[in-house]
């Protein structure tokens, strides 16, 4: 069995399952009657000569976290080698828990989905109806200055995400770019995923460096990732997982393979044992740096311990599938069909499971 401990960041990026994984660890350990610090840093008091039993340990952090909960994960398309480039959201993940924390519904929105964008006074944005890759953007603009807020822009998309889906409220996210992401799978020695159709790279030449950026496209030659079982580096994993160009259904392609993804890492950090090796995850942590942004009233630690009965067998990953639409012949962007929409409908009025029965295509086997 996969290891519940560190199970939604998993899901959504296993760096916070790292995350997730090394709260949890210490959460268990608290309050054990072993007289080590709890996750406070304070130490069980210990019974005097007279007692006649132990006084009861201090609940766990996150043991008063209730259900239903509404997570987001988003893959943040990073130019580390431009100062101050706008942050796009490439990749919207979203995990719905339901209110007994031991089941919940793992989906993906396109990047091009047209929403409706609230005005966001902090980033001067008077709203409308742009992609959903925009929010992130259009909410990081500092007014009067050429820097950029990716918690500013974290805020827009998720008021975004509110307005288009019903549900009213997000308790938590993570922001992990590109970059990031490469490490992670470095620092776990690679993944072993199977490719399931041939993808040429936009971005990379066989040995990993960029190809040549010409007037607007990319020149040279390019890697390739063929069907059948790889082995892929931190580079490859991520660059096979951003493509779309070329795909017989450009970004729905791109966000089955970016589920993959994520399985591979699940698989890897699994085999690994990483839930229980606090010093490998302090590492990879470390390497991360400041790849990573966490977003939320409760800490990692928290919502690790929260979910810790949430097992991948309890996660049902929906496909949500679309159509491009657009004006004049020029493209707009892209909207979810009418049976992915209700989808979104049934779990805001708490009735996905039943759904789903009626609708069962929408279930990635």
């Amino acid at each position: 069995m996969r290891n519940r401990r560190i199970l939604w960041w998993i899901v959504g990026a296993c760096v916070v399952v790292l995350l997730g994984g090394g709260g949890i660890a210490i959460a268990v350990t608290s309050g054990s009657g072993d007289g080590k610090p709890d996750a406070s840093g304070s130490t069980p008091a210990q019974p005097g000569p007279l007692a006649t039993s132990a006084a009861p340990p201090p609940p766990s952090p996150g043991a008063d976290i209730t259900g239903p909960l509404d997570l987001v994960l988003i893959g943040v398309d990073t130019r580390v080698s431009i100062p101050d480039w706008e942050p796009h959201a490439d990749t919207v993940m979203l995990l719905h828990v339901e209110a007994d924390l031991k089941s919940a519904y793992l989906y993906s929105l396109p990047r091009d989905l047209r929403v409706k964008m609230p005005k966001y006074a902090k980033a001067g944005f008077g709203g409308g109806t742009y992609k959903l890759t925009e929010a992130m953007s259009r909410g990081s603009r500092v007014p009067g200055s050429k820097k950029h807020s990716v918690e500013q822009g974290y805020e827009l998309l998720t008021r975004s995400l509110s307005s288009y889906t019903g549900i009213e409220e997000f308790q938590a996210g993570a922001i992990l770019n590109f970059g990031g992401l490469a490490k992670l799978v470095d620092q776990l020695g690679g993944v072993d995923l199977r490719i399931d159709e041939r993808v040429e790279s936009r971005h990379r030449k066989p040995d990993g460096s960029m190809r040549t950026l010409r007037g607007g496209d990319y020149v040279g030659p390019q890697a390739v990732y063929q069907p059948g079982e790889r082995h892929l580096e931190g580079w490859q994993a991520i660059d096979f997982a951003r493509q779309r160009y070329g795909l017989d259904d450009g970004d729905y392609d791109r966000t089955r393979h970016q589920r993959q993804l994520v399985e591979a890492i699940l698989t890897k950090a699994h085999d690994q044992g990483l839930g229980q090796n606090l010093s490998q995850l302090e590492g990879i942590i470390s390497a991360l740096g400041d790849t990573l942004v966490y977003l939320g009233g409760r800490t990692p630690l928290e919502y690790a311990y929260a979910l810790r009965e949430l097992t991948a067998d309890g996660i049902t990953v929906v496909d949500l599938p679309g159509a491009g639409v657009g004006r004049g012949g020029g493209y707009l962007g892209e909207q979810l069909t009418a049976e992915s929409r209700g989808f979104l409908k049934a779990l805001v009025a708490g009735n996905p499971d039943g759904y789903l029965a009626k609708h069962p295509k929408l279930i990635n086997k």
